[in-house]
């Protein structure tokens, strides 16, 4: 079974390449200067507001989007 490093070698690729591309954005249904659609995320990912519950299973695959109050992206994982 191969070695698994979340942010490193999941399935959804650099966790830096994720922050340079969600940083600071919403997610909505276009791409633009302050948005990213949704359609371009990998296929398993979940969107995690401030207080929202959530399975606490791990899942290197998944990509986790953190956004504030506001909906803006202020980190990512992987989980």
């Amino acid at each position: 079974m191969p070695l698994v490093i979340p942010g490193i070698n999941s399935s959804f690729g650099d966790k830096s390449e994720w922050v340079n591309k969600l940083m600071g954005k919403k997610i909505s249904d276009v791409s633009n200067e302050t948005s990213f659609a949704k359609a371009e995320l990998p296929e398993t990912h979940r969107v995690l507001k401030p207080g929202d519950m959530k399975t606490m299973d791990h899942n290197p695959n998944r990509l986790n989007i953190h956004v504030n109050e506001d909906g803006v992206v202020h980190d990512v994982n992987s989980g």
